[in-house]
């Protein structure tokens, strides 16, 4: 099998509730879709959400790196030497992990077509469901209890809900969910880096008695010794977002016991294949993975719920990128029941039609 055919399309899609966290209000999103054809007629599919505070990428430096990069370097090749190609990918596009993860999914999904079975089977199928957590943004008191409550009712049972602009607000927040809707319901909570240390040690001091499950990224990004400073005092366990995008910063993370658990986002880490090396890192540190998320179509949806299905160490799931997306191209690759994502079964990343 020869790759003969690498075409790029751009997609834009409004959201239809705008959402605001620590750093920034989205109200719309791009992705970039990637097809890789063969000779033999079947074709690869994979999705870069490019995102430049986190990826360091916009979707034009994708598309262009896709022209002058992606097309010669991948043209003609075996699409199965996966170390080889994203090894070439990352030395010519180095930082550029959206497109480099956009390609990965692609080559994966090839592969496990060929195989005639579902990627998360053939990346080692450990599971074949996961539960989502979905997302509240920062909104007013009020508003954050009505999305709860719709939430709820539509089934999920794990919230995550966004904070670190406030202290006083995100404490009163917590209290009055469970105060509104009770414990049989999992709290997540992410700051985005918006406290400093003490603050979160405030914070998660003040809302211990709510039973929060896990506080995602409560520091800055460069600061280390800040984050594990909030780790070591606080019994919820700390999870790294931002603060991990290579392998080599959950190797120092881990080492020097910083965090509790890590964020793997396929989009920050380059794909698949990089992110099971970060896995790795994490199982040999005895910390907990949850598998997140971009704005990303279902496609890109996909690719991260094969991956979290695919080993005993990825227990959290947040996959809800699409929920809100208007125009997502992409349904059928997985279901939603109850807060649970669930694979179509079909081989790959599903039966695409794009």
């Amino acid at each position: 099998m020869k790759i003969n055919r690498v075409h790029l399309t751009r997609i834009d899609m409004d959201l239809a509730i705008p959402y605001t966290i620590a750093y920034e209000t989205v109200s719309s999103t791009s992705n970039v879709i990637l097809e890789l054809g063969t000779d033999t007629g079947e074709s690869g599919w994979g999705c870069s959400a490019p995102d430049h505070t986190v990826t360091g990428e916009t979707v034009e430096e994708v598309l262009e790196a896709g022209r002058q990069v992606l097309v010669p370097l991948l043209t003609a090749r075996d699409p199965f030497r996966i170390a080889k190609i994203t090894h070439e990918i990352r030395q010519r596009l180095p930082g550029k992990s959206s497109t480099l993860a956009m390609v990965d999914s692609a080559l994966f999904d090839l592969l496990a077509k060929k195989a005639d079975i579902p990627l998360y089977k053939l990346l080692g199928g450990f599971r074949h469901k996961i539960a989502t957590s979905i997302t509240i943004g920062i909104l007013p008191l009020a508003e954050t209890l009505a999305m709860a409550e719709k939430h709820l009712r539509d089934g999920f049972f794990i919230l995550k809900l966004k904070g670190g602009l406030s202290l006083e607000e995100d404490v009163e927040k917590v209290r009055k969910l469970r105060e509104r809707f009770g414990a049989d319901f999992l709290l997540r909570f992410d700051a985005n880096q918006g406290y400093k240390p003490e603050q979160a040690v405030e914070f998660i001091s003040r809302v211990e008695a709510h039973d929060l499950e896990i506080i995602e990224q409560p520091t800055c990004r460069t600061g280390d010794e800040g984050l594990g400073r909030v780790t070591g005092a606080v019994s919820v366990p700390v999870m790294a977002d931002e603060s991990i995008t290579t392998l080599k910063d959950a190797f120092r993370l881990a080492a020097n016991d910083r965090i509790d658990m890590v964020n793997i986002k396929l989009m920050k880490m380059g794909g698949i294949f990089e992110s099971l090396h970060i896995n790795s890192v994490a199982k040999a540190a005895k910390m907990e993975v949850m598998v997140g998320c971009l704005d990303e179509c279902a496609l890109g949806i996909s690719a991260g719920l094969h991956f979290a299905l695919s080993r005993a160490n990825i227990e959290y799931a947040d996959l809800d990128g699409h929920i809100d997306l208007l125009n997502d191209p992409f349904s059928g690759l997985f279901s939603l029941e109850n807060g649970w994502l669930i694979p179509s079964g079909d081989a790959g990343l599903g039966k695409i039609s794009f």
